[in-house]
Parts: C-alpha cells; sequence; structure tokens
C-alpha cells in the first residue's frame, strides 16, 4: 500500500467505527489529525475515552505514531441545546412517528464535516474521513453515500478547492469493521478498542462485555455486540 504524502483529518469519537477509520488514516496518510465535538451528547463519556485510545493506538505502531498529528476538540453546546433527542437528552430511546430513532441528531454529521472541513482549510487539510456507515447502521439519513457525497461536493465548492470525503466503513456491516481493525492493527488493535472506546449510547463503562464497554441494551450496543458475535463466530 502506497503511503500518500498528503495530511488527513479524521472525525474521531472515541467510539469503535471512529478508532477503525483512524487506523485506516494511519495506514494510508503522511499526517493524521483528529477532530472531536462536544455538543452536550448524553453518551459525553465518549470524549474522556478519546485520549487513551488515541494514545493505545499510536503505541500499537511507530509509523503510526509518528504520523498521528494534533487532536481538536470543537464545543458545538447549540447543537445540544436546539436538538430534543435521546443523544441530548434523559429520554428513552425510541422509534418517532417519522420513522427514524429518537437517537437522530438532526443536521449532526453535515455539521460535523462544515467544521471539519473548516479546520481543514487552515491545517493544509483536504482529505476528511468519517465512520458513516449505509450497511449496518441506526438508520440516520445523514450516513448515507449520497448525502455525503452531495456534501463532498458542496464542501468543495464552499471552500473553492477540492474536499474529499473517505468513509471507508459505508458498504461493511459491523462484522467486517472488526475484521478491518484487526487486518490494520491486529489482535492488539482489536483489544485496544475493545478496551478503550465508547459506543454506548448511555455512556455505561461500568459493564464489560466480550466487545467492550456498554448498556447492551441500547442499539449502539445491540450493533456493537452482534458484529462482535459474527467477527468471532460465535
Amino acid at each position: 500500500m502506497s503511503l500518500a504524502a498528503e495530511p488527513a483529518l479524521v472525525l474521531f469519537s472515541g467510539g469503535q467505527d471512529s478508532a477503525t477509520c483512524l487506523a485506516w488514516a494511519l495506514a494510508r496518510f503522511a499526517r493524521v489529525e483528529t477532530i472531536g465535538f462536544d455538543y452536550g451528547q448524553r453518551h459525553r463519556v465518549e470524549l474522556d475515552c478519546r485520549p487513551q485510545l488515541r494514545a493505545a493506538m499510536a503505541g500499537l505502531d511507530a509509523a503510526w505514531a509518528d504520523r498521528l498529528g494534533e487532536d481538536h476538540v470543537l464545543e458545538l453546546a447549540t447543537l445540544g441545546r436546539i436538538s430534543d433527542t435521546a443523544l441530548t437528552r434523559e429520554a428513552a430511546i425510541t422509534m418517532t412517528e417519522a420513522g427514524l430513532p429518537s437517537t437522530f441528531v438532526p443536521g449532526r454529521n453535515l455539521l460535523f464535516f462544515t467544521y471539519a472541513a473548516a479546520l481543514a482549510y487552515r491545517r493544509g487539510i483536504r482529505h476528511l474521513v468519517g465512520g458513516m456507515c449505509e450497511t449496518d447502521y441506526s438508520g440516520y439519513p445523514d450516513c448515507r453515500d449520497d448525502t455525503l457525497k452531495a456534501l463532498q461536493a458542496t464542501l468543495s465548492l464552499g471552500m473553492d478547492r477540492r474536499v474529499t470525503i473517505h468513509t471507508p466503513l459505508m458498504w461493511r456491516d459491523k462484522a467486517a469493521t472488526w475484521r478491518l481493525a484487526e487486518a490494520l492493527g491486529g489482535a492488539a488493535l482489536v483489544e485496544a478498542i475493545v478496551e478503550q472506546s465508547m459506543s454506548c449510547y448511555r455512556g455505561d463503562r461500568g459493564r464489560r462485555h466480550a466487545w467492550g464497554y456498554g448498556c447492551g441494551d441500547c442499539p449502539a450496543c445491540a450493533l456493537r455486540a452482534a458484529g462482535w458475535k459474527g467477527y468471532r463466530g460465535t
């Protein structure tokens, strides 16, 4: 695999998918920076997991450690205030009348990529990487491939230079995501993701499962557990 001389910026939440995307980027780009967002999310513990997860991944490979650049955390508290969802309020996780899960935060990924592109412009970066997936996801319309292709075109026009959005997990289910992590960093990366990452919508780090920490009941935990089962063949 040839290493791109250009840098990349990874949307890094501290969860399984973004950790796998960070490893994917570290294997491909000469410098990789990360960006996270504090928007008043109910599972804010994921932000606390980010530094330890980044450090664990850097410790797996000297080349990754050399390529891993700055981390940025942006505050988007307004998004949390205008979002009456189960990710920003103490509310039950259900399906809404619109047919979307109550965890859907309208405009979240659109804003994330827009802010990431603005930061990337200043940092001289044109490659953005995100863990959005259409194969095995919770029904969020801003995770769809068509949405992100349209956003890529819009950002490129608005920034007046080419912006490329990479979504390496778009057509992978969760089992395939675990397999990709193993292919990129071996069993050590899988273990780091199990121990250090956080995907649970309730932010529960009090319960340890074979696939990591979480309540075990929310949609994010259910997807992660099912993917682990498929990956391990159990």
